[in-house]
């Protein structure tokens, strides 16, 4: 009696062969794309036939085709406990004996590359173009980043009506406020139950070279290859931590802020925070408002008001097109990415962080670090011009709006903002002996790491190299990075627009190489 072997390529990059005792299995299953649910019913229907066929031929019912329903039902449970949504694919059936080729590995037309926002937004624009595609993502979870890597008080700087990922806008009922992170969690979990994209997790990948046209990836021992890769990593990757760590005596604990949560994680005593970009000074103010002695080194990051006359500042700045200004026309260019982004807080509802009146309260404000030792800290004389660049960057963005106000118009109350000219005493030597500084909070930012990517499309300093996403290297492209067209480029708001343009894009590389769209 005639039986048929067929392939089946599972949406976590397993791949199987697995048999039938009748041909009567093609009656129900043709190669292509399945969705899980209906595979199930599709395989138990056509199996169940085989059974039965070998059953009205011999007698008895066939365990062989039991036993492989069985097992196709154990794979499709697992991946339904492992969250692992993609489609099922037929990749091929034939009569018994021919080598189907079980090695080989899992092809799609894109794979992407890491399931945070951009990643997921990605998947969405694929998704909707029709493009079959997997997303690879290293953590066993969805926001695994916003979960582990920042702290308990952390809440995004921009308001809750510009969390704008596609086909999924802000819809909660304070549009003018600041999601916490619990929230900004809960945005990416219903998000992703939206739509559920095929996304397998615990899959860093390890490679992505190119072979004759085709990309290859590793991820463990699972291969993949693809005719185009969307890489979603984001530019945070390893802490960067500076050579004056190692200098300090053992007693000090140390962490990146990446690592920070609470006061709770630092023995009693004072804290030194080094960094006064976002993260630097919100962590000061976290534990400034925990009752900690703060002693904070200051650098050269710029600072804006939260609101002005009345209206929060980033209403403003959209107001004025300022978010749809390309990378082109800022007047820093290419060097745009590399900018610090300017300190507020959307904290308790949102308002300005001005170290001057930090200092009034009685933190300890110097200049950036210089070097460290067992016993000392010195600081580079430069507290006085890092605060005043920093009032300046405020003060020119604050006459922008003001400029904008007049000229349309605008009706809107005086402006109520705090400010202050106090300069703290400078001090660029720091005896420990003198101070019971027993921890230090690094807030100096990442490196990148992507060795993993065997291709000539980044730089001589690591960072990618494109154009509005799209890279050198034909068919590869990188989503969610800082200014990769926009301001809002990294960030929930524009990301999706990056993801549109990107998809229009795979999908006219998608055709011209012959691809048929798979729903």
């Amino acid at each position: 009696m005639p039986s048929v072997n067929f392939k089946i390529v599972w949406p976590d990059g397993d791949v199987g062969v697995y048999y039938s005792p009748s041909t009567v299995i093609r009656d129900h299953l043709q190669s292509g794309s399945y969705p899980q649910d209906g595979f199930r019913r599709l395989c138990t229907t056509a199996l169940n036939a085989a059974s039965e066929r070998v059953r009205q031929r011999f007698g008895y019912a066939c365990t062989a085709a039991n036993a492989e329903l069985e097992k196709i039902s154990d794979k499709l449970d697992e991946l339904q406990a492992r969250h692992i949504h993609g489609p099922v694919q037929l990749a091929a059936m034939d009569t018994e004996g021919r080598n189907l080729g079980a090695g080989k590995p899992a092809h799609y037309s894109a794979m992407v590359i890491g399931a945070g926002q951009a990643g997921l937004a990605m998947s969405y624009q694929l998704k909707t173009a029709g493009i079959d595609h997997l997303v690879l993502e290293a953590s066993g979870e969805i926001a695994h980043a916003w979960r582990h890597e920042r702290w308990d008080s952390f809440c995004l700087v921009t308001p809750n009506w510009q969390c704008q990922l596609p086909g999924f806008p802000y819809q909660g009922d304070d549009p003018d406020g600041f999601m916490v992170k619990d929230d900004i969690i809960g945005y990416l979990e219903s998000y992703y139950a939206f739509f559920k994209p095929p996304v397998v997790f615990h899959s860093p990948v390890t490679e992505l070279k190119r072979e004759k046209g085709v990309y290859h990836l590793r991820s463990g021992e699972r291969r993949y290859t693809c005719d185009q890769v969307i890489i979603c990593c984001g530019g945070y990757h390893e802490p960067r931590i500076p050579p004056a760590a190692d200098a300090l005596p053992p007693t000090i604990k140390q962490i990146h802020s990446r690592d920070y949560r609470n006061q709770d994680q630092l023995p009693k005593g004072e804290v030194l925070v080094v960094g006064s970009a976002q993260s630097g000074s919100q962590i000061a103010e976290d534990l400034h408002l925990a009752g900690r002695q703060v002693h904070l080194c200051v650098g050269t990051a710029p600072r804006v008001h939260r609101r002005y006359r009345g209206t929060d500042v980033v209403k403003w700045l959209d107001d004025m097109n300022y978010y749809e200004t390309t990378i082109e026309e800022h007047p820093d260019g290419a060097n745009a990415p590399h900018a610090t982004n300017h300190y507020v807080t959307g904290r308790d509802g949102g308002r300005d962080i001005n170290l001057r009146i930090f200092a009034e309260q009685g933190m300890k404000l110097y200049g950036r670090l210089k070097q460290a030792s067992r016993d000392s800290l010195s600081f580079h004389d430069d507290l006085a011009a890092n605060l005043d660049h920093a009032d300046e960057v405020a003060a020119r963005i604050a006459a922008s709006i003001e400029t904008y106000i007049q000229q349309q118009g605008i009706d809107a109350p005086a402006d109520d903002n705090l400010n202050s000219d106090y300069l703290p005493p400078v001090v660029t030597q720091l005896d420990l002996k003198d101070f019971n500084i027993t921890s230090v909070v690094w807030a100096t930012g990442f490196h990148l790491n992507d060795d993993w990517i065997q291709l000539p499309v980044l730089n001589d300093e690591g960072f990618p190299l494109q154009k509005r996403g799209i890279s050198p290297e034909p068919g590869l492209y990188f989503l969610g990075l800082n200014w990769m067209h926009t301001w809002g480029s990294g960030r929930f708001y524009h990301v999706g627009q990056d993801a549109e343009f990107l998809a229009r894009a795979i999908r006219k590389r998608h055709r011209s190489v012959g691809g048929a769209a798979c729903v």
